[in-house]
């Protein structure tokens, strides 16, 4: 298994191939807009699966489960671009949920990297020491929800994260396994990053598979009807009903 060194530089190049810092907390699904070849399916899954990828070629799909809450599902995602960008060898992954599950060496490598890619080890590192003070590595709960926030991690993700770089002992991150959203919204945060989407909102399909129905509409490849049929298979009714667009748009 690679050293934790040797992930977290290849989480900070790829922050910088996707044209990002080393830093900063980062809006993931915004990203996969700076890779023409990948797609990403949003699809409710099993419980024991967070998601999955597919390599075929240059394509590339990420499968995430939507039933998720919004901090897993971006684990999920930084965790298959490891799969799609480092590992060899392989058409299809289907991943497991559970980051305390002993694991094969690759998906390790996976979760370790999807938590250097959300929080570098320099910067969890800064922020624990200059933001929240702690140079002493004591942290609370209130710390520990500050660190979330911050990254866009999910509980689990950041539990196991701080355990691993030894900022937290398991017993500690034990008693922080529950009472997860009350203890973010009595700091006066929104809980969105606990929550999965909404049941009309877990079926949708982003990225290159869009692109592409919209290149050869427009190079009148395909009919106006197949066009649609291409959105619907993948869940963009939006797009060919013009679903939930009446009266949202504002030009401010």
């Amino acid at each position: 298994m690679k050293e934790k060194i040797e992930i977290n530089a290849e989480a900070i190049n790829l922050r910088k191939q996707f044209g990002e810092d080393v830093s900063s907390p980062i809006d993931l699904f915004s990203i996969l807009h700076s890779n023409e070849n990948l797609t990403v399916v949003f699809y409710p899954m099993s419980n024991q699966v967070s998601g999955m990828c597919i390599r075929d070629g240059n394509n590339k799909i990420i499968g995430i489960n939507s039933t998720s809450t919004y901090g897993r599902q971006r684990f999920t995602m930084a965790h298959e671009l490891y799969h799609l960008f480092f590992q060899d060898n392989f058409k299809s992954i289907v991943c497991s949920k559970d980051l305390e599950k002993n694991k094969d060496p690759q998906e390790k490598e996976a979760d370790m990297f999807a938590s250097y890619f959300l929080a570098p080890y320099s910067s969890l590192r800064d922020f624990i020491k200059k933001t929240l003070g702690k140079e002493d590595r004591v942290l609370e709960i209130s710390d520990v929800v500050r660190i979330e926030q911050y990254y866009g991690l999910s509980r689990q993700a950041n539990l196991w994260r701080l355990i691993n770089d030894g900022y937290l002992s398991p017993e500690k991150a034990e008693t922080m396994k529950t009472g997860i959203i009350l203890s973010a919204v009595k700091l006066g945060y929104d809980d969105k990053l606990y929550r999965p989407a909404p049941e009309d909102k877990q079926y949708i399909t982003l990225g290159k598979y869009i692109k592409l129905a919209e290149e050869l509409k427009e190079k009148e490849l395909i009919s106006n009807g197949k066009y649609e049929e291409i959105l619907l298979n993948g869940f963009r009714g939006d797009m060919v009903y013009g679903l939930n667009t009446e009266g949202e748009e504002n030009y401010d």
